[in-house]
């Protein structure tokens, strides 16, 4: 029998030392711990309770919130060996719940913003440092080849007429498809920024401008549906590399995508068909009409104020009045000529009597409360692909892209991801 008493367990301080390890690897804490003394030992005992227990152990942050608001604040207060300690235990393989490299960045940059460029200067010196004793250091790559993660590169073809898009490179990995994300008349490209966002996590997405919009080029004369899919089949050849791509497109966007898939089908992977129609009716047609003889007359503001309403549900618009005024804003900046030449062009349109030989994966995707182009319209459409799939988006209308934009990335994730 031993003759020494038995030690207490110590909850808050076990705890607190499983949390310490998790965060920062046994090797780095079993170094700190092996140069207690009877100076520092209480020391010791007195942060791995009440900060690696007492703080760290709370469930309320998960713990890369965490991992990031230790690096902000050491760096913003200079105090730069905890920060170098917690970037290392933030970057190790094996520990608990790390920072990858991409976080790390991003963290930094918004620390040079709140913190000043300065510590954030000195902060990727050191990340850089630590990357390169982990065996992590990321590769050369030159400053003006960059660009803004929300937004991509801003790209034009070398074809004419001239092409816009913006396109973001997936953030994690090599990408699983290219998606081309294909926006409503009277929009642009921007118009995708929320869905893009999420879908650049795992895929290369390309929001291109329609001819007439955005900064892609003016149309002088009215354009035709068959005019706009060659435009997107030289869109794909040049920035997808002649890739097959996943064509996802609402109202003037799934038009162009269903001309797209029956002129082009070697361009097209898999088809999305949003908010969208296969052919107006004459009531439709008449209403596109008027609308064009309006902005003839009086320009795009006389259209701006009804195009919301159609656009957006009752309840969206009451709610969200600042987004529903930015959409307004970029429905009235929008060129006339290219507006009404691309009106025209979805006048024209009819595949009604084509649609059996789309053969690639197809979803359709509705809203409920959309009046432009009804629930019944979805079904119809869908009914009229082989195997194609619907789902409905309650709540919205027109644009339910903007409307539900987190709701409408994951529908599409979802499809995607069966490809």
């Amino acid at each position: 029998m031993s003759s020494h008493p038995k030690s207490a367990f110590d909850h808050d301080f076990e705890r607190g030392m499983r949390n310490r390890r998790a965060a920062l690897g046994d090797a780095w804490v079993d170094q700190s711990v092996a140069k207690a003394n009877a100076f520092n030992a209480e020391f010791q005992h007195y942060i791995t309770e009440y900060a690696w227990h007492g703080a760290w152990g709370r469930p309320g942050l998960d713990w890369k919130t965490r991992r990031v608001l230790v690096l902000a604040v050491t760096s913003a207060l200079g105090r730069w060996d905890e920060f170098e300690i917690h970037l290392r235990g933030s970057l190790t393989p094996g520990n608990a719940h790390t920072l990858s490299v991409e976080e790390v960045r991003e963290a930094l940059i918004q620390i040079a913003i709140y913190a000043g460029v300065p510590a954030a200067n000195t902060g990727f010196a050191k990340a850089l440092g630590v990357m390169r004793e982990l065996g992590i250091e990321p590769p050369p790559r030159p400053a003006d080849q960059c660009w803004h993660t929300g937004v991509g590169r801003s790209v034009f073809t070398s074809t004419r007429p001239k092409l816009h898009a913006t396109v973001r490179e997936a953030r994690n990995g090599e990408a699983a498809h290219t998606i081309v994300l294909s926006h409503a008349l009277g929009q642009d490209g921007s118009m995708w920024d929320v869905v893009a966002n999420e879908l650049a996590s795992t895929c290369r997405v390309i929001c291109p401008d329609t001819r007439g919009h955005g900064r892609s080029q003016i149309p002088s004369e009215p354009l035709s549906m068959t005019e706009l899919a060659a435009d997107a089949a030289r869109l794909i050849d040049e920035l997808a590399c002649s890739e097959p791509v996943v064509w996802v497109g609402l109202s003037m966007g799934g038009l162009i995508g269903q001309e797209l898939a029956l002129r082009f089908p070697d361009k097209v992977k898999a088809l999305v068909l949003a908010n969208t129609t296969s052919a107006y009716n004459p009531a439709g047609r008449e209403a596109i009409a008027q609308r064009i003889a309006t902005v003839e007359s009086h320009g795009m503001q006389a259209i701006s104020t009804p195009t919301m309403a159609r656009f957006f549900s009752t309840t969206f618009r009451e709610g969200q009045a600042a987004t529903v005024a930015r959409h307004q804003r970029l429905l009235e900046a929008t060129d006339p000529e290219g507006y009404t030449a691309c009106a025209a062009a979805l006048c024209e349109a009819d595949f009604s009597g084509k649609l059996q030989h789309i053969r690639v994966p197809t979803l359709v995707v509705a809203g409920s409360q959309d009046e432009s182009t009804p629930v019944d319209v979805a079904m119809t459409l869908a009914r009229s692909i082989p195997r194609a799939e619907m789902v409905t988006l309650q709540g919205c209308a027109h644009l339910s892209a903007v409307e539900q934009p987190h709701a409408f990335a994951e529908v599409l994730g979802e499809f995607v991801a069966g490809i």
